[in-house]
């Protein structure tokens, strides 16, 4: 794959180089994993890049580590929660900028049968037939634990609420290749690093109407940074058409300029 970076707007010269903190919640960390090295390839800047969950109790959540005091130029998660980021006065509220929208998506063990989910009653079936359950503890697990499974008639609530559990501090695809679920559903873009030709599971597809829920996320600039200039210059990138093949091809819809 080539990608053209002429025009990409990075103004910056290797004589200026720093050093970029970045952390991203598991819905963009693949697409930012990819996009990272081209971008210090282009500007001679340094970015490390570390993750956490948009919410949940994890301690490695991304408002938990800001609250303990960690500090970062740039930080990427559900838009929602970048708002409370903003509102905490973590994240500069002038610098917030969206990049992609995301869905949610079901996954099984590799080489298992897909169940038909092409259709709201077709998915309920499938939550109701299924041995156990896996989901997230960031954005897409809230929607199903909060909206999706309340939805049901009381009886089939218990029955699906009983065999759920949610996966804190870990991803989704990786505990269903280890045998823990049957069916899983995470961010479609936080299955894909586990599916395809070589990976662990499959990947079945986005969940149906009106159950899916495309979630928004978005990056910030640290209140504190240092580098924010260059921090703009990542977001650039980032948002550009440059990135467009690399952030597509994680399942994502990129958010256009």
């Amino acid at each position: 794959m080539t990608i053209c970076l002429a025009g990409a707007g990075l103004g910056s010269t290797f004589a200026n180089a720093d050093t970029l903190e970045v952390i991203s919640s598991g819905g963009f960390y693949s697409s930012m994993e990819k996009l990272i090295p081209i971008f210090e390839k282009q500007t001679g800047h340094t970015v490390h890049l570390s993750s956490g969950s948009s919410m949940g109790a994890s301690p490695t959540a991304i408002p938990n580590r800001l609250d303990r005091g960690e500090h970062f130029d740039v930080v990427v998660l559900a838009a929602p929660e970048l708002n409370k980021l903003i509102e905490k006065g973590y994240v500069n509220p002038n610098s917030q900028s969206a990049l992609v929208n995301s869905s949610i998506g079901m996954a099984v063990p590799k080489g298992a049968p897909k169940p038909d989910i092409s259709s709201a009653a077709k998915f309920e079936k499938v939550l109701l037939n299924a041995k156990h359950i896996g989901y997230s503890a960031s954005a897409s697990g809230t929607h199903l634990e909060k909206d999706v499974f309340p939805s049901f008639p009381p009886v089939e609530y218990k029955v699906i609420s009983g065999k759920a559990e949610k996966v804190v501090g870990d991803r989704v695809a990786k505990r269903i290749a280890e045998g823990q679920f049957d069916i899983g559903f995470q961010q479609i873009s936080e299955i894909k690093p586990f599916a395809g030709q070589y990976g662990q599971v499959d990947l079945v597809g986005p969940i149906p109407a009106p159950y899916q829920k495309v979630t928004v996320f978005a990056a910030g600039i640290g209140k504190n940074s240092e580098h924010e200039k260059v921090a703009k210059e990542l977001i650039k990138f980032v948002k550009s058409p440059q990135a467009t093949q690399i952030i597509e091809e994680q399942g994502l819809e990129q958010v256009k300029q």
